[in-house]
């Protein structure tokens, strides 16, 4: 005979374990802005400490105290703005004509099938040549004034933005094109509103990589008789053995190529608002 304490727990419902999800169990304890700056600094900490211990001499690599108190003896002379705006300007002027001749180049040879056929053999040709072993025939053409350091800097900015705007001109889904076609959009229509914005990106990548190169050439080509600029107070810091200088150069490219992804990002958050994308966990 059943009690009535056994009909009771028949009736009751069934235990359920409800599981915590991530986004339930509230904030992480640990920020992430935490997270990012904690590796940076202990490698910083490390550094300080091998070179107070004297297991990193000052002739190897200066301690970052001695970079700190260097770099501010260098903006206090003048010398860190003077050498920014300089390689600056030629970072942005290389940026601009690398920029410029990419895009014509990898649209024409993007839309047009005999762009393609004139155009593209003779890029993918030139860009497996290296941008750095162009130097000498930059300085026979152009001399040993500004010109070469800005063609360096264009040429290392147009291989990689050329192959990312082509691939995202070509990558684009035709079934998009076909609609656009049959709502009745021309020929420019469907580029100005589908081809192209798909290919955005794209081409946003290879204009974040293109930055990178750029920083690379300039100090390659701020080797070619440069009287002024970050590479011309590296290689001048090479003669005397001042690490403290070259580590302060090394700081100011880096931070000036996180200033410039840091724009190209600023970009894609206003020209791809329109593009939901995966952002991680």
């Amino acid at each position: 005979m059943t009690t009535t304490s056994e009909r009771a727990r028949a009736q009751a419902p069934p235990d359920v374990e409800t599981l915590r999800t991530r986004q339930t169990r509230g904030p992480a304890r640990v920020p992430r802005w935490v997270v990012k700056t904690a590796s940076p600094v202990l490698l910083v900490a490390l550094w300080q400490v091998l070179s107070s211990t004297g297991l990193l001499p000052r002739d190897v690599l200066a301690s970052p105290v001695t970079v700190v108190e260097t770099a501010a003896g260098m903006w206090a002379d003048g010398a860190v703005q003077s050498a920014v705006v300089v390689s600056g300007a030629r970072v942005v002027a290389g940026i601009a004509i690398g920029v410029v001749t990419a895009v014509v180049l990898a649209t024409l040879s993007g839309l047009f099938r005999r762009g393609e056929d004139v155009i593209d053999a003779p890029v993918q040709m030139l860009r497996t040549v290296p941008v750095i072993g162009l130097i000498p025939l930059l300085i026979i053409w152009f001399g040993i004034g500004e010109e070469p350091k800005i063609v360096l800097i264009g040429l290392a900015v147009t291989f990689p933005l050329y192959m990312n705007l082509f691939g995202g001109i070509r990558n684009v889904d035709a079934t998009l094109v076909e609609a656009a076609r049959t709502l009745g959009l021309g020929w420019f229509g469907q580029v100005r509103h589908v081809i192209l914005p798909s290919a955005m990106p794209q081409f946003l990548v290879g204009l974040r990589y293109s930055l990178g190169t750029a920083w690379l050439a300039l100090v390659f080509g701020e080797t070619i008789n440069a009287t002024s600029g970050i590479g011309y107070e590296m290689n001048r810091a090479r003669e005397f053995f001042e690490t403290d200088v070259i580590v302060v150069c090394l700081v100011l490219y880096a931070l000036l190529g996180l200033v410039g992804d840091g724009i190209v990002r600023l970009l894609e958050r206003g020209l791809l608002s329109w593009r939901p994308a995966f952002s991680g966990r």
